[in-house]
């Protein structure tokens, strides 16, 4: 049997988790995302990390074994044995400027504290150069070459139905009849 398990990756603000829930979807298969297991729950959120075996131990308990799913966020420096299970790997790029006005606007809503939002959006600025601790741009890049099965690259401005059809349509997003 086919699996159709693909992962959605890209920076801050570049419409990853909406991507991934429009794929899901419309595949009609479960979606899952990154944060849920890299993060311990706290109020307010994101302000603990789960130890790297908890996360994956969860993710492996949850669905890494069973046949489809759509997996949203980074995981490029901890996620080794999650990765050999992609059929597909889909990179969202996105222009700083657009994903940081993404990012204000996402952070107003959650109503964090305006220091926590500031260090937040001044860390995601720096994606593209690479210059901060964490996910960057040159060690996406430097990610993507090492998987072993086929990477979709997308432009994140395009409508999230638009970006969905386009990884639907992808052979690795195909259930066989």
């Amino acid at each position: 049997m086919r699996t159709r398990r693909i992962h959605i990756v890209g920076a801050s603000g570049a419409g990853v988790t909406t991507l991934g829930h429009a794929v899901a979807d419309a595949l009609a298969i479960p979606h899952h995302d990154t944060d849920d297991y890299f993060w311990l729950p706290t109020a307010p959120p994101y302000q603990q990390r789960r130890d790297v075996a908890d996360r994956l131990r969860l993710m492996h308990e949850m669905f890494v074994d069973r046949p489809d799913w759509v997996l949203s966020g980074s995981l490029d420096d901890w996620g080794g044995s999650v990765l050999t299970r992609f059929d597909l790997v889909v990179f969202l790029y996105v222009p700083k400027a657009v994903r940081l006005h993404r990012l204000q606007e996402r952070e107003a809503k959650r109503g964090l504290a305006s220091g926590e939002t500031e260090d937040f959006i001044e860390w995601a600025s720096h994606y593209d150069d690479g210059t901060r601790e964490g996910r960057s741009l040159p060690r996406h890049e430097a990610w993507l070459k090492t998987l072993p099965c086929p990477v979709l690259r997308l432009d994140g401005t395009r409508p999230a139905a638009e970006l969905a059809a386009a990884v639907v349509s992808m052979p690795a997003a195909q259930p066989i009849a």
